[in-house]
């Protein structure tokens, strides 16, 4: 089973276990189970009802969605008139690859799988870079994304592309249907309702409790914006003019959040599409080797879900899992502690059980 540093006498991450005089008592099942093997396929998981997203909801989202795609036209037509510079370049991919490891590291594997822990300060940077992202505060992200796990590709799920969220069927496996799940998955569902009071007590109680991701998820704003003024400010200073500021605002701001939205939303309908399965799994979460690498590891989605508490998805030699990497330096300089990743036996057990080892790409 996963444990911390492959020490094989780390019970399941599903398995109940005593809870000594003083201690602090065990999460809730539900949670449980998204931080080790995912709900429990022989018991049904509860669907709540939904409504649609108030107005103003639907309008922010839409802003999000819309204003990045604006700023990448802005930032070509402005190649016309004003040189592309190495300084947009570096500010652009310095950005990409902070708030993309904000939402694998962070967002992902540190807080809604607890795949290591760390000390306050690296939780506060973490969720700060994955605020940065503008995907939503913190808080609201892990819980959508437990929820994801519960339910996964069932009714439920709330950004699948082969189940409705909210009604007991599936989207239709003809041309149209396929389409209509891989737009609900990558985009559609952020129209929808978010968590609720009652589901953040549900599925995130382990982080209400922590002031540090509190205080984060509160200010998720103060983030969003500094992650925008920053390449700006430093584009600005490194050219000494004030069109390198727009040009670092669009490049490092605008257009670098339109390319990690999309690679992160690739993963959520791309990634339950098109890929392999080498593992047996209950869900049709794939390995893809493109956002593999794009998604700096959140790619190898198929090992993610056959391995959910695991802090490396990557799980052959050539899958190059970045975010991981990062996890296993911090623990190299003693910043992060019980990393968890699968016991080898447990992999090829599991992999043997998928598909007879084979893999299957659909």
């Amino acid at each position: 089973m996963i444990h911390p540093n492959n020490n094989p006498s780390v019970a399941p991450a599903h398995a109940a276990a005593p809870v000594a005089a003083g201690a602090e008592a065990p999460l809730p099942l539900v949670v449980e189970r998204v931080l080790g093997e995912g709900c429990d396929p022989t018991q049904a998981c509860p669907v709540e009802a939904a409504t649609r997203a108030g107005l103003a909801v639907r309008v922010v989202t839409l802003v999000v969605v819309l204003l990045p795609l604006v700023g990448l036209a802005a930032a070509v037509a402005m190649l016309w008139g004003a040189p592309f510079h190495w300084v947009y370049l570096t500010v652009f991919g310095a950005m990409y690859l902070l708030t993309a490891l904000g939402i694998g590291v962070g967002f992902h594997r540190l807080f809604t799988h607890r795949s290591f822990e760390t000390g306050a300060v690296f939780r506060f940077i973490w969720g700060v870079l994955g605020s940065m992202a503008v995907e939503g505060p913190l808080i609201r992200w892990v819980a959508v994304h437990r929820r994801h796990h519960q339910h996964a590709d069932t009714p439920g799920d709330p950004h699948s592309p082969h189940a409705a969220p909210d009604e007991d069927h599936d989207h239709p496996a003809s041309t149209g249907g396929v389409l209509r799940g891989a737009w609900h998955a990558h985009i559609g569902w952020m129209f929808e309702p978010g968590p609720t009071d009652a589901d953040l007590q549900r599925y995130v109680p382990d982080l209400l409790k922590d002031p540090v991701v509190r205080f984060v998820s509160s200010t998720f704003a103060l983030w969003v914006v500094l992650g925008l003024v920053l390449p700006a400010a430093v584009a600005g200073i490194l050219t000494g003019t004030w069109t390198g500021v727009l040009l670092g605002f669009l490049w490092g701001g605008l257009v670098r959040v339109l390319l990690v939205h999309h690679v992160t939303w690739s993963i959520n309908s791309v990634c339950h599409l098109w890929g392999t399965r080498p593992f047996q799994t209950r869900d049709e979460s794939r390995d893809n080797p493109i956002f593999g690498v794009l998604a700096l590891g959140e790619g190898w989605h198929n090992a993610h879900h056959a391995f959910p508490a695991s802090a490396r998805h990557g799980l052959a030699w050539w899958k190059l899992d970045l975010n991981y990497l990062v996890i296993k330096a911090m623990e190299l300089m003693r910043l992060a502690r019980n990393v968890r990743v699968p016991d080898p036996d447990r992999i090829a057990l599991r992999r043997r059980l998928g598909n007879g080892g084979a893999a299957v790409v659909q």
